[in-house]
């Protein structure tokens, strides 16, 4: 496993995350995470999946794309496709700093594929998670 810092400063002087992704295994499946956060989601979602809570889960399997835009944010790969028991499929995406090119994606997704059900997982609802789950979930990350 990568060593893991919460944060690195940039020549400029703002706080960049520099946790280094790597490969993670889950029920004897690889994935390449890009965060901790992404890993211990992961780990949340087998456990509702255990539990018989949802049915399924999958890391980055759909890429959605805005046609009609020439130019920026063109396309938008959420982390999390979750096939629900009674809510059919909904997309996580786990954020904990929202910069302005996630903020674009985002509102993209609503306005090209409105359809489409993505619910955030933010600082706030991760952290309950963490709160409740971490004590619980073998190989949780801190």
């Amino acid at each position: 496993m990568g060593k893991i810092v919460l944060f690195q400063r940039e020549p400029n002087g703002r706080r960049k995350p520099a946790w280094k992704g790597g490969w993670r295994e889950i029920k004897d499946k690889r994935y390449y995470f890009r965060s901790r956060w992404e890993f211990n989601y992961a780990l949340y979602l087998e456990f509702l999946k255990e539990k018989e809570f949802i049915l399924d889960w999958e890391f980055e399997p759909d890429t959605f794309w805005f046609e009609k835009i020439k130019r920026g944010v063109r396309s938008y790969l959420p982390d999390f496709k979750i096939h629900g028991k009674s809510d059919g499929i909904v997309y996580h995406e786990v954020k904990g700093y929202m910069d302005s090119k996630s903020k674009t994606k985002i509102k993209r997704m609503a306005k090209y594929h409105p359809d489409v059900k993505l619910i955030v997982i933010d600082s706030k609802k991760y952290n309950e998670i963490k709160k409740n789950m971490s004590g619980i979930l073998k190989g949780w990350e801190f």
